[in-house]
């Protein structure tokens, strides 16, 4: 007789309006019939992040408890849109950067200041494309595909030619005149370039870029964070040939890239992964990769300075619960469906941006960390240029660039 009441109490629990309602309203979530939650419309497969230990990187990393970063100069103020990418040429003109509205500018000097150098379209007008400090807003969005967006640049210091990595128009080159630029890799092994992301320029005057997703493009990039995919790659384009080929296959956000001053390496950062990585290009380890250094956030650019050391850009930091978030895929495709903004529910996970940059030798050994833990300067960074005793640095997503004196 107890065994047979008890059993009749459980039923009479699972059969209460209360606990049908949150089975409903929790069922509703994970549907997401409205689309209103962050990954609403998309197909989300979340998986594990190969993401080393929260507690072993934050540990370890050294602090810049002045947050000298923070002392930096916002340079530019709302006549730069998002420059992600910072250029210098052979006679020593610049800044070069690319633009959220799809342009590439230079600075002339305080008597002609900006001018339009390049685009990378000729789809691009000013009507459909410029939208100033917007450029930087979701209402720039739909138009990225048709205005393109400039993100890495390097010059060729012998020829002066500008190359360009786009989001939406592959790897691209224009002459030391500027104008229209010129593409030279749009598709890879029949499949389209969907997301080029940054570049360098070996000496024998191959270029190596990397190709962020084959899933997402730039517009949707944070779902490639979310999700964990790994179909990043490290492409090659060869100019006597005007062949691409892939490099590297299955990396998690690639994202800068970087030769080292004799080029037997170069590095790039895997965003997803939180880290920094060696590819060989000569010697006994050649085709090889290796790990650099695990890093306390989201790696952006990596560049080189005079003395062959390499400042990498960092959105900071990372947090317990996006560790936890990070190793359980299922929680993360609950998580993410809920219909609050993502901006709260990175809030709720401790995340609160700010810069750091980090300076590595060639041994992946770190040589300096500037912050700017309160975000005066900027709270997302793109890129860290080191030129004539100076730091110039630049941010995809603020209209400014940010510069200060170093050492």
């Amino acid at each position: 007789m107890e065994k047979k009441g008890k059993h009749k109490d459980d039923q009479t629990f699972l059969q209460h309006p209360v606990f049908l309602i949150i089975v409903l309203v929790f069922g509703f979530f994970m549907m997401d019939p409205l689309k209103i939650g962050p990954i609403g419309g998309i197909k989300f497969r979340p998986v594990e992040l190969n993401i080393a230990p929260y507690k072993e990187v934050m540990g370890s990393w050294p602090r810049d408890n002045r947050s000298r970063l923070g002392d930096g100069k916002l340079e530019f103020v709302d006549q730069v849109f998002g420059p992600e990418s910072l250029e210098f040429d052979s006679l020593g003109r610049g800044p070069y950067t690319g633009l959220a509205d799809g342009r590439i500018v230079r600075w002339m000097g305080e008597d002609i200041g900006w001018e339009t150098f390049a685009v990378v379209t000729s789809n691009w007008s000013e009507k459909l494309c410029a939208r100033g400090v917007d450029s930087t807003t979701a209402k720039q969005w739909k138009h990225e595909k048709w205005c393109g967006r400039p993100l890495g640049l390097r010059f060729n210091k012998d020829s002066g030619d500008l190359y360009i990595a786009d989001a939406y128009y592959g790897l691209l080159v224009v002459g030391p005149a500027g104008g229209l630029a010129t593409p030279l890799a749009t598709h890879v092994e029949g499949k389209q370039i969907l997301f080029a992301n940054d570049l360098d320029i070996h000496k024998n005057g191959s270029i190596f870029f990397t190709d962020t997703s084959t899933k997402y493009n730039r517009v949707s990039h944070f779902f490639i964070m979310l999700e964990g995919e790994t179909t990043g790659r490290l492409l090659r384009y060869d100019p006597p040939t005007k062949t691409t080929h892939v490099v590297l296959d299955g990396l998690a956000f690639p994202n800068g890239v970087q030769f080292s001053m004799d080029q037997t390496f170069l590095l790039f950062t895997e965003t997803s992964y939180c880290r920094l990585m060696k590819y060989w290009l000569e010697g006994p380890r050649t085709g090889t990769m290796e790990l650099v250094a695990h890093l306390p956030g989201f790696p952006d650019n990596v560049r080189i300075n005079e003395k062959g050391q390499f400042w990498v850009a960092i959105d900071c930091c990372r947090t317990r619960a996006q560790e936890v978030l990070a190793h359980n895929p299922w929680m993360r495709s609950i998580y993410f469906r809920l219909p609050i903004k993502m901006s709260i529910l990175a809030r709720i996970m401790g995340m609160r941006m700010y810069t750091v940059i980090s300076l590595f030798n060639e041994k992946g050994e770190i040589q300096e960390v500037l912050e700017d833990r309160n975000g005066v300067v900027m709270k997302l960074v793109s890129e860290v240029r080191e030129v004539r005793g100076k730091l110039w640095i630049g941010t995809v997503a603020h209209n400014h660039i940010a510069t200060l004196p170093y050492p």
